[in-house]
């Protein structure tokens, strides 16, 4: 069997998408005749717990940990509340950032390159470069964002023989808050200067969107493979919502804002006093003040439920129970390549997505491939009603169903077995 060593940060019990990627990865790469040895922060400062997560983690799987420090312990001295936000990658508009919030950002974009997590590098080489001779590890996997572990994976390449691929779960400059971090010219430079090193050094990539994959190919002639996110096949028995249940997964902040949806569900609550009896919508995770303002403005705060952050365990059993998942992204051309990870539980939740965003939006049209929803931008609010209405008739006859198709390929065991095939292919 051979030895992968898998550099991350986001380990359980942290929570959040990032962190399952790679669980799940770990739990079935010894079916195909790879053994995972786990590399991770011993003391790390998660902005997400989420304990359920550490059930997960396969028996017997070997995890090295090695102490991290955080600049931004020091920095929620200050406050707390701003420092994990930022931690989280949730930036706010200009206009509603603090002064204390304006300095933490300039501080963080220019002192902390590639970022806050930069100081595990030196100490992780260190005490990697020891396993790795002792126990003849010839592959590594380093997995960002935080991009910094990939500077790990840099140093021991330039240091030793070894096969290393680099996996970007997102992108590194072109991602839509790496703007927002108030950085200088010469940081700027100094970002671009490290991804092209780390694009160009490894020796494969990977990503989880075509869209990325064309972005990296204008810097490096290295092998580029898209390994999407996915969703594990365990199947969850229940009863569907009594209520037209529209749900939403995941962080969803004042840029996510989807008001055009919002004024729509008020023109049918106002058309429609069944509609808007039957009308529950059902938000999980952060929600930003935006959201909620604008939710009230269109008079649909008694018809909201704010779940606020729950299990992953508990958050499975909601998709199940719903009757419309809700998939959101901002509608930008930045956005076109965002497949948020939330979109692959859909699927296996089979029950009917609606998307909003951007136009060319990939995951939009994966939702169209499945023939698991619908997916709209901007334009189409008329079609998005219609759409609406034609769900909540069947709801009421209690025949709202997703035929999807062709969602078996996003599964976690067929995206590791090209994982493996990725890793075989380094190996040979």
């Amino acid at each position: 069997m051979q030895k992968v060593l898998i550099v991350c940060y986001y380990w359980p019990p942290a929570g959040g998408p990032g962190v399952q990627r790679w669980l799940k990865f770990v739990k079935y790469l010894p079916e195909f005749d790879v053994e995972p040895i786990v590399f991770v922060p011993e003391n790390p400062s998660y902005p997400i717990i989420d304990e359920s997560l550490e059930n997960d983690i396969p028996k017997g799987t070997r995890i090295i940990k090695q102490p991290i420090f955080e600049p931004y312990g020091l920095a929620s001295i200050f406050s707390k509340k701003k420092t994990k936000r930022i931690s989280s990658g949730i930036i706010q508009k200009h206009k509603k950032q603090s002064v204390l919030e304006r300095i933490l950002l300039w501080v963080r974009g220019n002192f902390f390159i590639p970022d806050a997590r930069k100081y595990w590098v030196k100490s992780s080489v260190k005490v990697l470069s020891d396993m790795m001779r002792e126990e003849e590890i010839q592959t590594i996997i380093t997995t960002g964002p935080p991009h910094s572990v990939h500077l790990i994976g840099l140093q021991l390449k330039a240091k030793y023989e070894l096969r290393w691929i680099a996996d970007f779960r997102d992108p590194w400059t072109s991602i839509g808050y790496h703007k927002k971090l108030k950085l200088t010219k010469s940081s700027q430079l100094k970002h671009k200067r490290l991804e092209k090193q780390v694009l160009n050094s490894a020796d494969k990539i990977i990503v989880t969107s075509n869209r990325t994959k064309q972005e990296f190919e204008e810097i490096t002639q290295k092998p580029i493979e898209v390994i999407t996110n996915g969703y594990d096949e365990d199947s969850i028995t229940t009863e569907l919502d009594k209520k037209f249940t529209v749900s939403h997964i995941g962080s969803l902040l004042t840029d996510r804002n989807p008001t055009m949806l919002w004024e729509v569900l008020q023109d049918m609550c106002n058309e429609n006093q069944e509609f808007k009896n039957e009308l529950q919508i059902q938000l999980v995770g952060v929600v930003g003040d935006g959201v909620k303002e604008s939710l009230a403005n269109h008079h649909l705060k008694d018809n909201t439920t704010d779940l606020g952050y729950i299990s992953h365990t508990n958050v499975l059993e909601l998709q199940a129970k719903s009757q419309v998942l809700l998939l959101l992204e901002i509608n930008s051309e930045e956005t076109q390549g965002i497949i948020p990870g939330k979109l692959f539980e859909y699927f296996n939740a089979q029950r009917p997505i609606l998307a909003l965003g951007p136009e060319n939006w990939e995951a939009g049209k994966m939702v169209h491939e499945t023939k698991s929803g619908q997916s709209f931008t901007s334009k189409d609010k008329s079609d998005l009603k219609n759409v609406l209405l034609e769900w909540f008739r069947a709801f009421q006859k209690e025949e709202l169903v997703s035929n999807s198709e062709g969602i078996e390929k996003y599964s976690r065991r067929e995206l590791t077995r090209k994982l493996a095939n990725t890793i075989s292919w380094e190996s040979s």
